[in-house]
């Protein structure tokens, strides 16, 4: 009987379990679908959204950044298409068997390569090289390494390489404007980025694009004031004469009478914006608008305008230059030889220091700086180019007679090229001052600071010195009437000026009769027995204006008679 009975309860006890291991499962399953129904209905939406953040990107798409041409659309600096490859060390196998062949593509030593991914295994981004080209890229992607991404971008190209580099500029690798109008115009040219929204996989590949979100907008296109033929010409010159007589450097500015616009501007030594290697800080300043020289001589022009100005004076007033020299003080001021007797025009052929001081002391003390001033020196210009410097125009008073008369003919104040241009401008528009433009622009404005018909007196003055019995016989025109005057300066040094230093300089206009362009040339530190303005810059203008004024169009107003007879037949 108690046997019996402990089967029956031996059976009941494996019944209880049963039900128990039952029980536990329908449990387990019911909360298996309980949970299955939270996540397909109530956590889908929330579900959906984490996935969608580990597998969709925002992408940047890169705006196409402005294209600067010159006057006549000529392309100065374009954008073009390239790649960028980089790398997600974190999600690169380091084994992969195609890595030989991304070193081979990308011309990096397979050794450097690892090296540079083991040192960098906890970065999500490294740049393997940047700005290829689409078809090297094109190579990287067909390889399919785990990883390695491709970016794309574009590269600014500059077609007219050192010719326009220093006007022009540069960007970076990254495309911001870091030189020249690059800068300048930086905001404008590079326009917004657009974005879209991709799909990528755990490795970081696009797999598919879902939409866009902003479209890139191009930068803005900008279009300078600069010919570039004449800029082609410019350059060849100055390069040749900077060459050819060893000087250190030089520039060469050609303005626009009518609106006051840049037409050229080039400087030695130059570089080539493509080549980002081979820039070099000196080779890479504008010059034309950095480099401060004292203007000489070609201030004796505006120091008779303001003479004449005063009312004391007339065109045929003479002034007593004899014995050739005279003291103001403790200092001598002496001229080539003892010219005697001359009137206005004479002190301007025969550039004159002595004359040119004695109308400035006999000026009211601020007559002649006022007229300087006027003309834009002492002051940047209006042309907006980064680093413009100001230049040097010191105030004076009575008591300091020495500045006075040393200011009359071009020394103790400081200009660039570009203001000793922009200072010619009035003569050449019969007394107008004019803003100085960088970009084309339609509009003519000014405003006067000479009475009408001075400008065209003092013109007809400078016209003589390119004439027989003129300094800057070299910087005659065949065809063309041109007016100008020639600077021979001593360059200064650490212990004030260098005996055997120079800078030469000329600034002119053409033609006479109708101006059109105001050329200034500026070449430092000539070597060799030539170095006076009407030497070494004079030959520079004659052959720059001949070249422009052609290219120009600008008909000739100083044929034989001979000639014209033959060119009406």
């Amino acid at each position: 009987m108690s046997g019996k009975t402990e089967n029956i309860q031996a059976q009941v006890a494996r019944s209880w379990r049963l039900w128990l291991v039952f029980a536990l499962l329908a449990l387990i399953i019911s909360a298996v679908s309980v949970k299955l129904v939270s996540l397909y209905v109530v956590d889908q939406a929330f579900l959906q959204s984490q996935g969608d953040a580990r597998s969709l990107r925002t992408m940047l798409i890169p705006a196409h950044r402005g294209l600067i041409t010159d006057r006549h659309g000529e392309p100065l600096a374009v954008s073009a298409p390239v790649a960028s490859i980089w790398v997600d060390p974190k999600m690169t196998d380091f084994q992969h068997p195609h890595l030989n062949r991304l070193s081979q593509i990308l011309d990096i030593k397979r050794d450097d390569l690892s090296n540079r991914l083991l040192e960098n295994n906890d970065r999500r981004f490294l740049y393997l090289r940047r700005q290829v080209t689409p078809e090297l890229a094109e190579q990287v992607q067909a390889l399919n390494i785990p990883g390695v991404h491709v970016d794309r971008e574009y590269k600014r190209y500059y077609p007219a390489g050192e010719v326009t580099a220093h006007l022009v500029g540069f960007t970076n690798v990254d495309g911001e404007g870091q030189e020249g109008l690059e800068l300048a115009y930086n905001d404008a040219l590079q326009g917004e980025n657009g974005r879209k929204l991709v799909m990528r996989d755990r490795v970081g590949r696009t797999i598919r694009h879902i939409r866009s979100i902003q479209d890139p907008e191009p930068g803005r296109d900008l279009q300078l004031s600069i010919d570039l033929r004449l800029q082609y010409m410019a350059y060849r010159e100055l390069k040749s004469a900077v060459e050819s007589h060893g000087a250190d450097s030089g520039s060469v500015v050609i303005l626009d009478v009518h609106t006051g616009e840049v037409l050229a501007m080039v400087n030695q030594p130059s570089y080539n914006p493509n080549d980002r290697a081979r820039r070099t800080s000196d080779a890479m300043r504008n010059r034309s608008v950095t480099d401060l020289f004292e203007p000489g001589s070609t201030i004796k022009p505006i120091t008779v305008a303001a003479a004449l100005m005063t009312g004391k004076y007339q065109v045929d007033s003479v002034i007593d230059t004899t014995p050739g020299f005279m003291r103001v003080r403790s200092a001598t001021v002496r001229d080539h030889r003892n010219y005697g007797k001359l009137d206005m025009t004479g002190i301007v052929t025969k550039s004159s220091n002595v004359g040119s001081v004695r109308l400035a002391l006999d000026m009211e003390p601020d007559r002649l700086r006022s007229l300087l001033s006027n003309m834009g020196m002492g002051q940047v210009t209006t042309s907006g180019f980064p680093g413009e410097r100001s230049g040097h125009l010191p105030f004076l008073a009575e008591r300091q007679v020495v500045e006075r008369a040393t200011m009359s003919y071009g020394y103790g104040l400081s200009v660039t090229p570009l203001q000793l241009a922009q200072a010619y401008l009035p003569l050449a528009t019969d007394g107008i001052a004019r803003p100085i433009s960088l970009l084309k622009t339609d509009q003519v404005t000014g405003t006067r600071i000479m009475p009408e018909g001075l400008g065209d007196t003092v013109l007809d003055m400078m016209e003589t010195v390119i004439g027989p019995a003129g300094t800057a016989r070299r910087a005659a025109v065949q065809g063309y009437r041109v007016a100008g005057k020639t600077g021979t300066v001593h360059k200064i040094g650490p212990s004030g000026y260098i005996r055997d230093k120079y800078i030469a300089v000329f600034a002119g206009v053409a033609p006479v009769s109708d101006p059109r362009i105001v050329i200034a040339v500026m070449v430092d530190n000539p070597k060799g027995k030539e170095y006076y303005g009407g030497e070494i810059a004079a030959p520079i203008f004659s052959r720059v204006a001949s070249g422009a004024l052609r290219l120009l169009n600008v008909a000739p107003d100083n044929w034989p008679a001979d000639r014209r007879e033959v060119a009406r037949r």
